[in-house]
């Protein structure tokens, strides 16, 4: 099996946060130092006013939100971030960081351990807050003067939820995009299904696969598992109109156990794909994170003063099934207590279900040109990010 991380951007960043006389303590218990963190940027910094926008990425996602140059190779994000997109690089500088516990380059289960092999199953458990603050320790490292804005999508959309609940003040405004403060018990069973997929596959070997570098891993359990996901990414609908009942057949000589369908054929090709470039533990660490994220479940923390008091926008989609509208509701009826200003923009149009957040979807995309095409009025700009 290949190790991690997956090969990277040309313009990737690599940051050395936490020293061993400052660790980073965890949520759920344990520490970790010298975590490294991949990082790029997009755009540049003004040294003038606040416009760095840090987008948080959501459960497979990367640093690379978006080509740096023509020649370069695409971004998760295309649609949103660039020049002359909604998230507007001409104006705008944005950072998205790989987020702890993944396996594209910040520490996570492929970092080697005090033996020098990977700590696998050894890496500890992790929270979306153990993300926002590996996070806010990065623009510290940066020298950021305050944050435009937090934006996220899925778990990048909890991640900056959690950044909004505990850290009010970092940024002018909060963008929450197909999120909620909580996952459905629909959707903590399909991680529960997609998780033991993984551990079933013998060459799960305990977490302990990365011992094994002639090994391949648990490959198997872990397309699995994508197929699964990827059925929470799409609407029963947009299943339909792509799909339907058509045929692909294998070819004549394959397993008849295999189904005839074109809509198999899609989610095998999924899992073909994904097993090259995510690792396994750290799909176990991220949607466990997920499954215990419940934004609310604590006392949040005190609003700044009310001229410095970020504006929060949620975006949705009628069509998720991952995210949906009881999910919302839930998410807005805590958000309106906070006494920020709150708006919420839902999409009707797509059929793509969840990943429409990731599609061109004319209305959605207007709406967040339309967030960060309102000028700031003359009030105070969010302080620093600190973590005193």
């Amino acid at each position: 099996m290949n190790g991690f991380p997956a090969p990277a951007s040309r313009h990737q960043r690599t940051a050395a946060l936490f020293p061993p006389d400052r660790p980073l303590r965890l949520e759920k218990g344990g520490t970790l130092s010298q975590v490294r963190v991949a990082y790029e940027e997009f755009g540049h910094p003004d040294p003038h006013r606040p416009n760095t926008v840090f987008v948080c990425h959501a459960l497979t996602g990367t640093s690379h939100v978006t080509r740096h140059s023509p020649d370069d190779f695409p971004g998760w994000w295309e649609e949103m971030v660039g020049p002359g997109r909604p998230i507007d690089t001409n104006h705008l500088h944005v950072v998205c960081a790989n987020v702890l516990g993944g396996c594209a380059g910040t520490t996570g289960p492929w970092t080697p351990g005090p033996t020098g092999r990977p700590l696998a199953a050894d890496f500890p458990a992790i929270t979306v807050g153990d993300m926002v603050t590996v996070h806010r320790r990065l623009l510290v490292h940066l020298g950021s003067t305050g944050l435009h804005a937090v934006v996220g999508g899925s778990l990048g959309g909890m991640q900056a939820l959690e950044w909004l609940l505990r850290h009010p003040g970092d940024a002018r405004r909060f963008l929450l995009i197909a999120t909620g403060a909580r996952l459905s018990t629909d959707a903590l069973a399909a991680h529960a299904a997609g998780r033991a997929a993984i551990r079933a596959d013998p060459a799960f070997a305990a977490g302990r696969y990365p011992e094994h570098p002639d090994a391949r891993g648990p490959v198997e359990g872990l397309g699995v598992a994508r197929m699964i996901a990827h059925l929470t990414y799409m609407s029963p609908k947009s299943l339909e109109t792509k799909f339907a009942r058509r045929p692909q057949p294998l070819a004549p000589a394959a397993d008849p156990a295999y189904g005839p369908y074109a809509v198999e054929r899609y989610l095998e090709h999924q899992a073909r794909t994904f097993v090259t470039r995510f690792d396994a533990n750290s799909y176990l660490h991220l949607t466990a994170a997920m499954d215990h994220y419940d934004a609310f479940a604590r006392p949040t923390a005190p609003l700044p003063p009310e001229d410095r008091r970020p504006t929060v926008q949620v975006f949705s989609f009628a069509s998720d099934r991952l995210f949906a509208a009881t999910d919302t509701d839930h998410l807005m009826t805590h958000l309106s207590t906070l006494g920020l200003p709150l708006t919420h923009h839902r999409d009707i149009t797509s059929e793509a279900g969840h990943d429409a957040f990731l599609l061109r979807v004319p209305g959605y995309l207007t709406a967040v040109a339309e967030a960060f095409a309102i000028h700031d009025s003359p009030r105070p700009g969010p302080q620093p990010v600190s973590t005193r």
